[in-house]
């Protein structure tokens, strides 16, 4: 089966539940995206399939039953588990099989877990994989709490880790932090807002994906060279990522994120395609530039308008352009690591990115 048709398959149809229903995405992505290497794809399913039963029982650890709700939500409702699968395919670097790798990955999900609590605080976000978000079911206070919950919660798990795997998440924390209050700030005057909305995906995003493939290989054993390279492919992959996300909210339905079509148009949230619409000075595009400046003001209904003039506009154009730049550096940076079927499940990865805005 050909690569395209099984990335369309994993968007457009229904994906075989594994036996707990829970890890459907990651374990058919690996199987579509892997090697087909029988005991590498077995290997990294059973790893995964412990990452989830570990990451599911983290919010039962809550003495109180409503925060065991409030802190389970996210992970009880789905959810890729990309960073759990990064963090075990980096480990393949080192020694897969060494003590606390599947903690390094279930200390990289809780990270970000906890960081989608706030986001959809920030963002007022009313959906996430399909159900209510927690400041929807709760309320923004609660749901900021239950982020901190389980940042608390991944900070305990990582102090069990390798020195260099703890101080990579402390770091990483500290980023995504950094990154949220840049993205509140907004650009500093006389900033390029292209270049502070790629400093806060960089703190936001590609320093969890980062982070993910750092912790794994690090807790793995393998070279610290190793696990730059690693971390760097992370960053490179993480921005175009973010990228492909902010395409997608502008193009795809509903069914196929998981969230609403143009939630973050219409929450304000500064897209790298918005950005470069506003920016473009081409006639040809007059009508979307000027919706966008207007917003609410243009009248009920203006961003319908926006997300049927996107897909043909020189902004979504050079959006893509710039995701492919990042993946075509993630790849180049795999190239000095040893050909093992990780490498290549890494190296596919950037082509589905690519492919899910295609």
């Amino acid at each position: 089966m050909s690569f395209l048709v099984t990335a369309k398959q994993l968007y457009e149809a229904p994906l075989p539940a594994s036996p707990d229903g829970r890890l459907s995405y990651s374990s058919v992505l690996l199987s579509r995206l892997g090697p087909n290497r029988p005991d590498f794809e077995a290997r990294l399913g059973r790893a995964l399939a412990a990452a989830e039963r570990r990451l599911q029982a983290c919010s039962r650890d809550a003495s109180d039953p409503r925060a065991a709700e409030l802190t389970g939500h996210l992970t009880a409702t789905g959810g890729k588990r990309l960073r759990t699968l990064l963090a075990l395919l980096a480990a393949e670097f080192g020694d897969p099989s060494r003590e606390g790798v599947v903690q390094a990955a279930v200390v990289a999900e809780l990270v970000h877990v906890a960081s989608l609590y706030h986001d959809d605080v920030v963002d007022r976000a009313a959906t996430r994989h399909g159900a209510s978000t927690a400041n929807v079911l709760w309320g923004n206070r609660m749901a900021v709490l239950g982020g901190d919950w389980l940042l608390a919660r991944a900070a305990r798990l990582a102090a069990d880790l390798v020195p260099g795997a703890f101080s990579l998440n402390a770091d990483t924390a500290n980023r995504l932090i950094a990154g949220q209050l840049r993205e509140l700030a907004g650009p500093a005057p006389g900033e390029d807002p292209v270049e502070h909305y790629l400093q806060v995906t960089a703190g936001k995003t590609a320093a969890l994906l980062a982070m993910a493939l750092g912790v794994g290989a690090l807790q793995a054993g393998a070279p610290e060279a190793v696990a730059d390279i690693l971390i760097e492919y992370g960053e490179q992959l993480g921005i175009a990522f973010q990228i492909a996300d902010d395409l997608l909210d502008l193009s795809s339905p509903d069914a196929f994120t998981g969230k609403e079509r143009g939630q973050d148009l219409l929450a304000g949230v500064p897209s790298l395609p918005v950005l470069l619409a506003r920016e473009d000075t081409d006639p040809r595009d007059a009508e979307l530039r000027e919706l966008i400046e207007a917003g609410s003001a243009a009248g009920a209904d203006w961003h319908l308008r926006v997300l049927e003039l996107f897909p043909s506009s020189r902004a979504t154009a050079r959006a893509e352009a710039i995701m492919h730049q990042r993946l075509a550096r993630a790849k180049g940076a795999l190239e000095s690591l040893p050909p093992l079927p990780a490498r290549r499940t890494l190296d596919a990865l950037c082509d589905f990115v690519a492919f899910r805005t295609g």
